[in-house]
């Protein structure tokens, strides 16, 4: 169950961590998140080390789509109605940066690179595409209404976003590593105000930034109550037109299209992580149907940690950390969102004035609904009968029988039908 970016290209080997080492700046993940804030940190100038408890790379990274986009769904008539206009185009203009970074990263990266055109579609609602453009127009952005796209089905209508882009990430971070202090198979167990410690070793630092996608410190900010994980999937199909863009259903089990060289990367099937869901069988049926001519290449699933309000969480990790940070919570759209925390966590690291930190903020308010809906999975899971339990937080097991692992409904960990830790929060395998 590999991604279509799999043994296309080998990103560099690194040693563990077997001594005790001192650093200006320890970045915690190796993941796109992580592996950006090093690369900005070192390029600054700042004396930075990573390290990684698996392989870099190894876990989310990999099961990326890699749409690098600033239209994250209908998001912006939302954020308008959450947080007002001052704040939104904060979100807006940080994504705009997020995106025209990688543009000036990618020139002189062999990593397949396109600029293409970004669609959200509704299927049955012209009025909620339709509102989200009146938004972006109220932000004086300039996006399109669309009537017919090309795929296999009809639309209400479509909001299409130009000059975004798509690109190969595991190409893009094997270039990215060049230069960085990293250290793989190198779990951190424990993290205080200024030492990180390891199964093999000490690493004290000045500061610190936690990028391991759900944070794994909960003693501090309250992520286990903020996040969710959210699980999706996605077939890779030869023998199929060329769709000429980046496409996403609006509604949450609705269906997203992309190419890669040849290849349509269909995903869907999405569901919280630990509950049933559709999986990868109705993107075959769709398949079937609509693609009939098509081959299935391969086929993975992948999660995103879902936050209260729909912006990531980027800045300190809570206020009682002064010299810890977190990047986290990009809601599915992990691209432009790792740039963006990688951007505002070394301006703050450096001391320069981010002019976006405020809606990104951990500390922001969660009197959300969905914390309420959090919080009933995490009551209801952890008065579950389970002889398997998650050593995050104790919640119940749920068995998955497509994937073959026991999933965590609280906070998303997973673990092999043997035991073995597959997914964080967690930190070790079932006891």
């Amino acid at each position: 169950m590999e991604s279509i970016w799999s043994g296309q290209t080998d990103i560099p080997r690194f040693e563990p961590l077997k001594n005790n080492i001192k650093t200006d700046v320890l970045v915690i993940g190796g993941g796109i998140a992580g592996i950006l804030c090093a690369r900005l940190l070192k390029d600054a100038g700042v004396e930075c080390v990573l390290v990684e408890a698996d392989r870099v790379c190894s876990k989310i990274t990999k099961n990326t789509t890699a749409k690098i986009t600033i239209q994250h769904g209908l998001i912006y008539s939302k954020l308008l109605g959450r947080f007002g206009k001052q704040k939104t185009l904060m979100y807006l203009n940080a994504n705009q940066a997020a995106l025209q970074k990688f543009r000036e990263l990618c020139k002189d990266i062999d990593c397949d690179f396109e600029e293409k055109d970004s669609f959200v579609y509704s299927l049955s609602d012209r009025f909620i595409i339709e509102k989200e453009l009146s938004s972006l127009n109220t932000l004086d952005f300039k996006a399109d209404f669309v009537s017919e796209l090309p795929l296999p089905f009809s639309v209400a209508g479509a909001v299409r976003f130009k000059n975004q882009a798509q690109f190969n990430p595991i190409k893009f971070l094997s270039a990215v590593t060049d230069g960085l202090e990293i250290y793989e198979q190198t779990r951190v167990l424990e993290v205080s105000d200024d030492t990180a410690v390891t199964e093999h070793s000490k690493i004290e630092f000045k500061k610190a930034i936690v990028a391991t996608h759900f944070p794994f410190i909960n003693k501090h900010g309250s992520f286990f109550m903020k996040m969710y994980q959210h699980r999706s999937y996605v077939v890779a199909l030869k023998n199929v037109p060329d769709v000429n863009g980046m496409y996403v259903d609006q509604a949450e089990n609705g269906l997203s299209f992309r190419n890669y060289n040849g290849h349509l990367l269909l995903g869907g099937g999405g569901h919280r992580t630990g509950t049933s869901g559709g999986g990868w069988q109705g993107l075959t049926d769709f398949a079937k149907k609509y693609y009939p001519e098509s081959e299935e290449v391969c086929r993975w699933a992948t999660q995103d940690c879902m936050t209260l309000d729909g912006v990531a969480y980027i800045g300190n990790y809570s206020a009682l950390t002064e010299n810890i940070y977190v990047t986290t919570g990009f809601n599915k759209w992990g691209m432009t969102s790792s740039m963006v925390g990688a951007m505002i966590l070394s301006d703050i690291i450096m001391e320069k004035k981010n002019p976006y930190c405020e809606m990104f903020s951990p500390s922001r308010t969660i009197l959300r609904p969905q914390l309420a809906v959090n919080m009933a999975h995490y009551v209801a899971d952890l008065l579950s009968f389970s002889q398997k339990r998650c050593p995050h937080l104790g919640c119940a097991l749920k068995w998955n029988k497509f994937e073959h692992s026991w999933d965590c409904p609280c906070h998303g960990s997973r673990f092999t039908q043997d035991g073995n830790l597959i997914d964080n929060p967690a930190t070790g395998d079932i006891k």
